[in-house]
């Protein structure tokens, strides 16, 4: 069985392949049009790293692939409309880093409200009077709303509720009783909840056509000259260029960034030249701990697919219809 991936797992992931196999090709890059002839004799292709869309149709015509994983949740890397037409599987890794984005949230909302970052750079630079900035504020009683509450937005809300602060949600899938089980006030309008807010995080997934801005300038506009913004979910979410000019306008407080409209980002990039801003290279997932998750999940599930057996963490579940599962059985988990 032969193992094709973009990058290398990590220790504990290569462990467990090299358990399994030893014919593994590690690419050292992201473009699999590049090594298409090392993925035509490939039973399993592990994506680390890749552009949006770029394992397409001419990925799933490699005549002996059985599989593709992702190690994550996110998905937009690959064309999961053709894999599901193949009856190539694409297996992700739901909940293996739900703790560490949550956590990375809060870190950057209580980086903001210390002025953390500020503050060092220009202690470093001689200037003790920083301290007088006046920028940093508690967040004992202060409202957090968080857009989109699923697994990581319920994370979210039960540690902003152990700081002691109110937490409200915005997301249509929730009822309000739902929302009252976790501690959180449910409300309808996206704007009078952004209105209310100290911290705005946001949440959920990237849907084309449907997520995209759900922070435009309408939102900023909304949102208290002391509130500052959070998003470790995905860059398009947020209008950056938006984003930007409400940052250097001071219309908000500030934003913690873990995520871009490009990425990586480039050292020119208007928003890494803003004011009060936080930023990290979408590295909101890669705790050492949640590494591990993600790549020993993501190896398990490829070689029970490979195997013959349905796992089930894939991204389209439609792919089982397809006439190559007729009669398999599902994977011990």
């Amino acid at each position: 069985m032969k193992v094709t991936m973009t990058e290398a797992l990590g220790p504990e992931g290569m462990a467990l392949v090299e358990s399994k196999t030893k014919d593994i090709f590690v690419a050292h890059d992201a473009h699999p049009h590049n090594y298409l002839n090392e993925l035509e004799d490939s039973d399993i292709f592990i994506v680390r790293v890749a552009d949006k869309l770029a394992i397409d149709k001419k990925v799933m015509e490699c005549k002996n692939l059985k599989v593709i994983g992702r190690t994550g949740i996110g998905y937009d890397s690959v064309d999961v409309e053709a894999a599901t037409a193949a009856g190539i599987p694409v297996v992700i890794t739901p909940g293996a880093n739900n703790r560490s984005v949550a956590e990375h949230a809060i870190a950057l909302m209580m980086a903001l409200s210390k002025n953390m970052v500020e503050s060092d750079v220009e202690q470093r630079k001689g200037n003790w009077k920083i301290r007088d900035a006046k920028k940093a504020f508690e967040v004992e009683e202060k409202t957090c709303l968080i857009i989109g509450l699923g697994t990581i937005g319920k994370i979210i809300a039960h540690l902003a509720q152990g700081l002691d602060m109110k937490v409200i949600g915005f997301d249509s899938f929730l009822t309000k009783e739902q929302m009252a089980e976790i501690g959180v006030e449910k409300y309808d309008d996206k704007m009078e909840a952004i209105k209310a807010a100290d911290v705005v995080i946001v949440q959920m997934p990237l849907i084309d056509g449907v997520t995209n801005n759900t922070i435009d300038k309408a939102e900023l506009d909304a949102m208290k000259k002391t509130a500052v913004l959070i998003n470790c979910s995905r860059g398009e979410i947020v209008n950056e260029p938006a984003l930007c000019e409400a940052l250097k306008s001071g219309s908000i407080a500030g934003a913690g960034l873990d995520v871009f409209y490009h990425e990586p980002t480039l050292v020119d990039d208007e928003i890494l030249h803003c004011p009060n801003v936080i930023v990290s290279p979408h590295s909101a997932a890669q705790t050492r701990e949640a590494v591990i998750r993600m790549h020993t999940m993501c190896a398990d599930g490829c070689f029970a697919v490979a195997e013959g057996k349905k796992w089930p963490y894939v991204a389209d579940k439609k792919v089982y219809e397809h006439p190559r599962w007729k009669d398999a059985e599902w994977a011990e988990v």
